[in-house]
């Protein structure tokens, strides 16, 4: 670099962000959509930018309206699109942002109030400020990467493939606990203190499963196992070293904390008392303790009387399904006595899986317990809040239907900590202050077809405040959501939809059969005039075409048009209308007009001169800059008017209001004739 000279890569950069300083925030919406759900094909490119983003598109019935938004809930919700009527046809489905694939995520799709009623997942993320979520999370950070190495060590040991939630769910219904973190601070000092046991060796699903336990239901099976365990206790009894309440999964516990803590290197015995002759057998060593226990395991197990048995037991389990459970007690006869308490049985398993992995377990517990602390405060200050859940309440109360109901959340720890639904309960209270709590499936039989309509928008205020919350980048796909409201929540709808127009990261595509509610959407300023977009639907494809008589098409359109045949004709009830604001029914110029209206004695020999003379008049200051047609102003109006009309015929669909006003002067001017 010589001098003050600018590095070239530098001197690009700068002259890049200038250019993307002064272009205008834009992003484009492209779609491109082929036989979906009665769609042939639509193609449509909507640009956003920060002064439009919002659009309105008004489509009559049959057209595309229902057909559009469930192509966008079936992308939101991962699902293929297809033709109902002709499902072998190929379905197309292009959605890009900026040209790049858009994420489910970012769409959200609402639909006219239905019955099944619509519930936000993303309720929780109201509950509570975004600073205590994140000191919540913190301390659930380690307790979380612990819990799921732990997790991974029981799944592969288990032999369960069920998710994180799924298996501590699981966990804590085998020990009926409220949560996981019960079950392992319940057992902690057990765990603690056992040893390996052969449980460990287990597969879990091949015990636990529906086709054992059918098996095990057996009345056969029932008695040989019956036969077996009685048998199996006699012998333990003769044992010189177990019985009933020690047996081996108890002595397998013993060997490994002797082992662990150098009981015998540190020159200590134990004595096995001999039940059959009470007499002590003094064990100094790890291998001579091994070995006692391992010839009272043959003694029992090699029984003959214990093994034949076994034997009939063996041959009853013919069924391939089981193949597995057969072979695994053939390896461990010892799980047999177990089977008679399944119950209790499936706790001795999951302990000696914690005991397994008995360091990851018991760290796992001290962490969840040094939160519990902090947890706490958290939960008292979550409670303590004004949270954004009761400014939404708030802020819909003060919009919509007053509803006869206050709601309460019953698990709001869960929601506002760790994301759970909320399970909401309805308090009605009447005048006398008395209150009776009711479930949602109560309260929808309740409330009244207005009253339930309203809980719909609540909800959906529920899901657009929270990624407002998040400042989630969202494209809403809005399907008539005030179709079948009163007028006033009618206009709550839209002055909700002004607001949500507002917000950063929001794009909306406004979806109505119902042309009020469109023209509405443009007056109060939610969607700008040239983004009212109409769709007209050819035997081809769909088109979005920009509505441009919207606004009073006369003024902003007709006036400055007049050389356009159909335009002409149009302003024809308008200019009659403005002579009779002005100088009354009984004025001449008046007369004439009404009698391109309606057939009268003169309507034959009016000319398009006589019209170019009255508009003259009227429009002084305008008309003589402005061509009135490039048609002989000697022609007669009746038949430019007809000539006219025949042109409307052939035009394609769409909802240019001069053609249908032409078309309506020209059939009942056709129609009185004929009369």
């Amino acid at each position: 670099m010589v001098g003050n000279a600018v590095p070239v890569n530098f001197a690009k950069h700068l002259a890049q962000k200038i250019i993307e300083d002064l272009e205008p925030n834009m992003k484009n919406l492209k779609i491109k959509l082929e036989h979906c759900y009665g769609v042939k094909k639509l193609e449509h490119t909507f640009e956003f930018t920060e002064e439009n983003k919002v659009f309105a598109v008004y489509a009559q019935n049959g057209c595309m309206k229902t057909s559009f938004a469930k192509t966008f809930q079936d992308f939101m919700n991962n699902q293929v699109s297809k033709d109902n009527v002709f499902p072998n046809r190929k379905t197309i489905r292009e959605i890009l942002f900026d040209n790049k694939d858009i994420s489910p995520e970012t769409i959200f799709v609402i639909d006219p109030y239905n019955k099944k009623d619509y519930e936000s997942e993303k309720m929780s993320t109201l509950l509570a400020s975004k600073e205590l979520k994140k000191q919540y999370d913190n301390i659930h950070k380690n307790i979380d990467t612990i819990k799921n190495q732990l997790f991974n060590e029981l799944r592969q040991l288990s032999g369960k493939k069920d998710k994180n939630t799924q298996l501590e769910d699981y966990i804590s219904s085998v020990f009926k606990c409220d949560n996981f973190y019960d079950v392992i601070s319940k057992w902690k000092d057990q765990v603690s203190e056992k040893g390996s046991s052969d449980f460990c060796d287990i597969d879990y699903n091949t015990i636990f499963n529906d086709k054992v336990k059918n098996l095990l239901e057996q009345d056969t099976i029932k008695n040989n196992l019956k036969e077996y365990i009685n048998k199996y206790n006699e012998l333990t009894k003769q044992s010189k070293i177990l019985n009933e309440d020690f047996k081996f999964h108890n002595a397998d516990n013993l060997i490994k904390p002797l082992e662990d803590n150098n009981f015998f290197n540190a020159k200590h015995s134990i004595n096995l008392f001999n039940n059959n002759n009470n007499d002590n057998e003094k064990i100094e060593n790890i291998d001579d303790l091994k070995e006692v226990l391992e010839v009272e395991k043959n003694k029992i197990f090699n029984n003959e009387d214990l093994k034949k048995i076994f034997d009939t037991l063996n041959k009853e389990i013919k069924n391939n399904d089981l193949r597995n459970f057969r072979e695994h007690i053939q390896k461990h006869p010892e799980i047999l006595p177990e089977l008679d308490n399944i119950v209790e049985f499936k706790k001795n398993v999951w302990l000696a899986y914690f005991t397994k992995y008995k360091d990851l377990s018991l760290k796992l517990v001290t962490e969840y317990e040094a939160g519990q602390e902090k947890i706490n405060s958290i939960i008292e200050k979550a409670e303590q809040e004004q949270t954004s859940w009761k400014k939404v309440v708030k802020k819909f109360k003060q919009r919509f239907v007053d509803l006869p109901f206050k709601l309460r959340i019953n698990n709001k720890e869960d929601v506002i900590l760790k994301d759970k639904i909320p399970e909401i309960e309805f308090i009605f209270e009447d005048r006398e202050g008395k209150s009776k709590n009711k479930t949602k499936d109560e309260l929808l039989n309740i409330l009244s077809t207005g009253e339930t309509r309203a809980l719909y928008i609540l909800n959906i205020i529920f899901e657009v405040e929270a990624r407002k919350q998040n400042n989630e980048e969202t494209l809403f796909i809005i399907d008539d959501i005030a179709d079948s409201f009163d007028y006033k929540n009618k206009y709550a709808i839209i002055e909700y939809l002004k607001e949500i127009s507002e917000i950063n990261n929001f794009y909306m595509i406004i979806l109505t059969h119902n042309f009020d509610f469109f023209r509405t959407l443009e007056s109060r300023g939610v969607s700008p005039y040239n983004s009212c977009l109409i769709a007209i639907k050819n035997d081809d494809n769909i088109e979005f075409q920009k509505f441009t008589g919207l606004k009073n098409p006369f003024i902003n359109d007709w006036m400055q048009n007049l050389t356009d045949n159909k335009k002409l004709i149009a302003s024809i009830p308008f200019v009659r209308n403005l002579i009779e604001y002005t100088k009354g029914t009984t004025d001449k110029d008046y007369s004439t007009l009404t009698s391109l209206l309606h057939i009268k004695e003169n309507t034959e020999n009016i000319t398009l001169n006589n019209i170019k003379e009255i508009f003259k008049e009227i429009f002084k200051r305008i008309l003589p800059k402005k061509n009135l047609t490039n048609n002989n102003l000697d022609e007669k109006i009746l038949a430019f008017i007809s000539a006219t009309a025949d042109e409307c015929l052939g035009d394609s669909e769409g909802i240019n209001l001069e053609q249908k006003i032409v078309l309506s002067i020209a059939i009942r001017l056709i129609a009185e004739q004929f009369m």
